[in-house]
């Protein structure tokens, strides 16, 4: 993975500095090492913001930013991959969690629809009360399963590229000889 890659995609300083819900870390955000692109750090921000992405609350993005200053992973990043759950995915991810919930605990997969009701909010909650506890089981299992291979797939494939531009260079050099 070349960082030029990394630095065209995640939000520059200012976006983030200047965010208005991120502003409540205040002078935190100004640490160096959660601006830093390296293997450890873009490693673990893959493994904060996929799992904060899973996680089935709203402001996630607060979420990532808090973990990522906790772990002193690379900011921008962590921030950037929670929107893996936008609208757009949201209900096909809601419906893999609940799935895989509801195969862990044994229960019986029901078809639902992703719609609010007449009655709004409140009564949208209420017909998800049995869905509730395997979704949220499906979230936490799917949300560490997904960190655990962004970070391990970040440093292989991080590895990978290191070894091949080594190759590369040694390759160019025994070739001018």
């Amino acid at each position: 993975m070349s960082k030029q890659l990394f630095k065209r995609l995640i939000p520059k300083h200012d976006t983030i500095r200047n965010n208005k819900y991120l502003q409540i870390f205040g002078r935190l955000l100004h640490a160096p090492y959660l601006w830093h692109i390296n293997r450890h750090s873009t490693a673990g921000a893959f493994a904060v913001g996929l799992f904060m992405a899973f996680v089935p609350v709203p402001f996630q993005m607060i979420l990532a930013a808090s973990s990522a200053i906790f772990f002193r992973v690379n900011l921008p990043l962590a921030v950037a991959l929670v929107w893996v759950t936008n609208p757009i995915t949201m209900p096909a991810i809601i419906y893999f969690c609940y799935v895989i919930g509801a195969f862990v605990l044994g229960h019986r997969v029901e078809l639902f629809v992703f719609s609010i009701p007449d009655g709004g909010f409140w009564e949208f909650l209420h017909s998800m009360k049995d869905a509730f506890w395997p979704f949220l089981l499906g979230c936490m299992i799917s949300g560490t399963i997904f960190s655990l291979l962004g970070y391990f797939g970040v440093h292989l494939v991080w590895r990978w590229h290191v070894i091949h531009r080594w190759n590369l260079r040694r390759t160019k050099r025994l070739n001018k000889n």
